[in-house]
């Protein structure tokens, strides 16, 4: 009995996962594969987490996209969902594009047909060479994404200088720049809590300004009510004396 449910039950998990979209992207036979190669390490690492972030907060990923680099939702919607492109390079694709300010459909057609020759040649066909002025504004791209996804981040040595306080903070803790592991990972090299999307850190904390402002009102309230026993004391005083 159990060896003929096992199946069943792990093809309904595959099924469960699919369809909300928490499967592990590393799991997913993708069309191209996955192989990056953008002549960057520390950029292919994080385009790998945008896979498995990506893939479990599908939603946020896609507004993302949408209104942070100009892409079109049914663009995205159909390369994830009916071409199985991997997030990563959906998230490349869109992000050369905004750099070259062209439409990301432009750079998914060059990809489409070159991705053979990895995103490293591909981009440096289209104008971004590794090294220059463009491919930096593509790696410090990477940093405001992910505080909008509430996503650890770790900067490289490249990017100090455009995150100071981020460089002071890893310097201070002896630390070096470093990539992601198979989960993201904070600045401080140890394994993140468990990632929230962009939105939901953002009700939480919609809500602890709410119960501030309730903790400002009780503090008002208890100044008030303390003013006013002052007052009757002054008063029970001045009638004893009189």
């Amino acid at each position: 009995m159990r060896l003929q449910l096992k199946p069943k039950m792990l093809a309904l998990a595959a099924a469960l996962a699919a369809l909300t979209g928490t499967g592990m992207a590393a799991a997913q036979d993708f069309t191209f594969g996955w192989n990056p190669r953008s002549g960057d390490v520390w950029v292919d690492s994080y385009l790998s987490d945008v896979n498995r972030y990506g893939a479990r907060y599908r939603e946020p990923f896609v507004n993302e996209m949408v209104r942070y680099y100009g892409a079109p939702r049914e663009l995205v919607t159909e390369l994830l969902v009916r071409r199985n492109w991997a997030p990563g390079d959906v998230y490349y694709a869109c992000a050369i594009a905004q750099i070259l300010g062209r439409p990301c459909r432009y750079v998914v057609d060059e990809w489409d047909r070159d991705h053979g020759q990895g995103w490293g040649n591909v981009a440096k066909r289209l104008g971004i060479k590794p090294g220059s002025a463009e491919f930096h504004r593509l790696k410090r791209g990477f940093v405001p994404t992910y505080d909008r996804w509430a996503r650890p981040i770790t900067i490289d040595e490249d990017l100090y200088r455009d995150f100071p306080e981020r460089a002071k903070a890893i310097k201070a803790r002896g630390g070096r720049a470093g990539a992601p592991g198979p989960e993201a990972r904070g600045s401080n090299g140890h394994r993140a809590a468990k990632a929230e999307p962009a939105h939901a850190k953002a009700h939480g904390n919609d809500n602890k300004a709410g119960d501030s402002g309730k903790a400002g009102a009780g503090g008002k309230n208890k100044a008030e009510g303390k003013g006013k026993g002052n007052d009757n004391d002054k008063r029970g005083k001045g009638n004893g004396k009189g």
